[in-house]
């Protein structure tokens, strides 16, 4: 099985990241924290990596409990260390919070969360395709 979600996520993370370099002087004018956009992207990937590997060890699983417990753990330990770090950044930068700084880390979350579904759909789809071929057999 081919897996290319690892190349994805990097070129998605390289992305990502000439973007914020390029936008640097209109974010940092619109009082966006560049270095925060940065550190979040890259924690952002090194999660989405975690967490695609619990995923598809789930997917890949025989038992349904398993799936389950695998599946549900990753989203919500995404979830919570994500929520973790905005709380993280909003306490630490109490008085100079950017809200635009928060609902782009929000956009990150979204853009590498579609990226890992539809990795994990693929390899569904391609489990599903040889189960149903060796039951043709």
């Amino acid at each position: 099985m081919s897996d290319r979600f690892y190349f994805r996520v990097i070129g998605l993370f390289i992305l990502l990241n000439a973007t914020l370099l390029g936008l640097k002087a209109w974010l940092l004018d619109n009082g966006v924290h560049h270095n925060v956009l940065l550190f979040g992207n890259l924690a952002l990937a090194a999660l989405s990596a975690f967490t695609y590997n619990m995923s598809r060890k789930g997917v890949q699983a025989d038992s349904n409990s398993v799936f389950m417990l695998r599946v549900y753990g990753a989203m919500i330990s995404r979830m919570m260390l994500c929520l973790a770090g905005i709380t993280i950044y909003a306490v630490v930068n109490r008085a100079h919070t950017s809200r635009i700084t928060i609902f782009i880390l929000m956009g990150f979350y979204a853009v590498y969360a579609i990226c890992e579904n539809i990795s994990l759909q693929k390899i569904t789809r391609q489990r599903n395709q040889e189960s149903v071929n060796q039951e043709a057999l």
